[in-house]
């Protein structure tokens, strides 16, 4: 889907909602790759009995197909047991419609598309999935290890939609160095464990919409380098959360706007980590927020004990909207809606906050935190200046307007990470009263 029309539209707001830099998607349509040639993986060896390894079909079919077509993996079954590295391509796709099953045990990248542009991974049917039966391993070593599902690697004009990416033995989805991306339409579902990121994403002029992730990790989250990014219509359901991070040394870091993001039963709505390190995360916008259990609300922690201290200062924060935040944490006194602990090495700078409506659902107070903030709402200090020491504020009734929607798939209880995990269908919407920006496949 190329994105003229929205980026009209783009270019006439102020600069910290001008997030994306130009078209993003393939430049070829998928019709007319199609037209190209195809490139069946059954004809190569693939077969569909969940036994017979579709890694080396796969790469055959990929290089019959890399200068132009559609390399198709019809409804079926799948065994992979021998991962693929699938480089140098253009004007190329991967219509996955069948379910690629885990059953090697190295770790790297079960599928890496590299060095390639005009590229789509999708299916045509919204039924194509990657289970990465990830609970084998992790029950019976009890630690992350193994594979990512998906990783895209200095690819440009791209899409990845309409799949779903379950139980990897550790990351589903990466973004690294890639241009002019579109992820959209897409479940990720993954265990209950630190180490099961949903998407992440290092790169520049990226659109991610329409996506649902269940894990106990990131779930659409910002790495550095990182520009012009747009995320939005997100519902991470039982997830650690969307955030920026963790940060470390030279961190660049702007025009990233998320919108429209729905978080049930999470760490987090939206953190921002990091401790020690240097560089800057600028011109930011986090809008129309709705959380119902979350520990934290907004988390803003430039002290994040989780990682080792990073040698310098601090990351430099600058110019962040947040706006229309809704909805309820899990309890405000002893983790409140709002923390905002920049470095004092490099307090944070132009902080706005408005239209923040949120309340406990244990007791009757809550409290705000902010230290070494600059900025309009909440707790923050007016002005810039130096660092100083951490301010609280308690709140003992709730702000006016709190009240949220809910959405009807969310989960009752995590899936754990011994036990098998079911591919989900894909959502009909990813955010309250939101349809799809684009149409499901098969929908």
């Amino acid at each position: 889907m190329r994105l003229s029309i929205f980026l009209s539209a783009v270019a006439l707001l102020p600069a910290a909602f001008a997030q994306l830099s130009g078209s993003v998607g393939p430049t070829t349509k998928t019709s007319a790759k199609r037209a190209t040639k195809t490139c069946d993986v059954t004809k190569y060896g693939a077969k569909a009995d969940k036994t017979t390894d579709i890694g080396p079909p796969l790469a055959s079919a990929w290089a019959a197909c890399q200068s132009g077509g559609i390399v198709i993996i019809p409804a079926g079954d799948y065994a992979m047991k021998t991962w693929v590295t699938l480089k140098n391509g253009k004007g190329v796709g991967i219509q996955l419609d069948g379910i690629i099953y885990r059953t090697g045990t190295d770790g790297g990248n079960m599928i890496m598309i590299r060095d390639t542009t005009d590229f789509e991974f999708f299916s045509s049917t919204g039924k194509g999935a990657i289970q990465g039966n990830g609970y084998e391993i992790h029950a019976s070593q009890g630690q992350c290890k193994g594979a990512r599902l998906l990783r895209t690697y200095k690819v440009t004009n791209f899409s990845v939609h309409d799949i779903a990416l379950v139980d990897s033995p550790m990351y589903h989805y990466s973004l690294d160095t890639c241009t002019n991306g579109e992820v959209y339409n897409m479940a990720i579902r993954g265990g209950e464990w630190g180490c099961l990121d949903g998407i992440d994403v290092w790169s520049n002029n990226i659109w991610i919409h329409d996506v649902m992730v269940t894990n106990k990790d990131e779930c659409v989250t910002v790495k550095s380098p990182a520009k012009n990014i747009l995320v939005e219509n997100i519902y991470c359901n039982w997830s650690g959360g969307s955030a920026f991070g963790s940060l470390g040394a030279d961190t660049a870091i702007s025009q990233v706007v998320y919108r429209n993001i729905y978080t049930w039963k999470s760490n987090q709505m939206l953190m921002v980590k990091s401790y020690g390190g240097s560089g800057y995360v600028e011109d930011v916008v986090l809008e129309n927020f709705i959380g119902h259990g979350n520990a934290y609300a907004l988390d803003i922690d430039q002290y994040w004990s989780s990682m080792s201290k990073v040698d310098g200062n601090g990351v430099q924060l600058s110019n962040f909207t947040i706006k229309n935040w809704k909805g309820t944490e899990a309890n405000g006194a002893s983790r409140g809606p709002i923390k905002i602990a920049c470095a004092d090495g490099a307090p944070c700078t132009d902080m706005k906050i408005s239209d923040f409506a949120m309340w406990t659902e244990t007791g009757s107070k809550q409290t705000l935190t902010c230290q070494s903030a600059y900025g309009s709402g909440a707790c923050l200090k007016a002005g810039t200046g130096k660092s100083y020491a951490m301010v609280t504020s308690t709140q003992t009734a709730a702000t006016a307007g709190y009240t949220a929607a809910s959405m009807a798939a969310d989960l009752k209880s995590a899936f754990g990470t011994t036990k098998s995990i079911p591919i989900p269908a894909l959502p009909t919407s990813y955010y309250p009263g939101q349809k799809p920006i684009s149409a499901v496949a098969g929908a």
